[in-house]
């Protein structure tokens, strides 16, 4: 009888520290979730003057380049983009809505400095900036993020190996006493 009185209050303690489940009101939704991004980010730099404002995505050894006027943000259509990644110049070819380099092998994680000389009509400017380069390995180490289930999992095993624990222990106890007054 009081082993069992035992398990049931060791139940309403583990249920304590379980969390409870929220549940949102009728009214109280929020419509259907944003996607999660499902990767790291592709490295990118930018480079602003008061004329333009450049942004290059990395993807391997392919840069794309979207370049803005800086006064109202509206693409530039028209222009001649050469960027010096890293002491090599490169010629920006036009595709679509952005502008694409194709660099001869993937750049090496570092810093490296970009400068992208750009002309579109009558204006002319010098844009600078930095691309910033990490390795793969860190950004893969914060991927793995752990669920409810498994932390529930976790706590189910606990609260099973202390159920064992008690049981065995008692047995042991009680065989001593029983051992320890046959003796008398």
């Amino acid at each position: 009888m009081r082993l069992t009185s035992f398990i049931a209050a060791l139940s309403v303690a583990a249920a304590a520290f379980l969390p409870p489940l929220a549940r949102a009101g009728e009214g109280h939704d929020h419509g259907e979730a944003t996607p999660a991004a499902a990767g790291p980010a592709l490295p990118r730099f930018a480079a602003v003057s008061e004329t333009f404002e450049l942004v290059g995505v990395l993807n391997g050894k392919q840069i794309t380049l979207y370049l803005d006027r800086a006064a109202d943000n509206t693409p530039v259509p028209d222009a001649q983009i050469e960027i010096e990644l890293a002491g090599t110049k490169l010629k920006a070819e036009k595709h679509e809505d952005a502008y694409e380099v194709v660099l001869a092998a993937e750049p090496e994680p570092g810093v490296l400095p970009i400068t992208a000389t750009v002309t579109a009509g009558a204006d002319t400017d010098l844009l600078a900036g930095e691309l910033d380069l990490h390795e793969r390995a860190h950004a893969d180490e914060s991927a793995h993020v752990h669920s409810w289930r498994e932390y529930a999992g976790w706590a189910a095993g606990a609260v099973a190996a202390l159920v064992v624990l008690i049981v065995v222990g008692r047995r042991v106890a009680a065989s001593r006493q029983t051992s320890v007054g046959a003796a008398a």
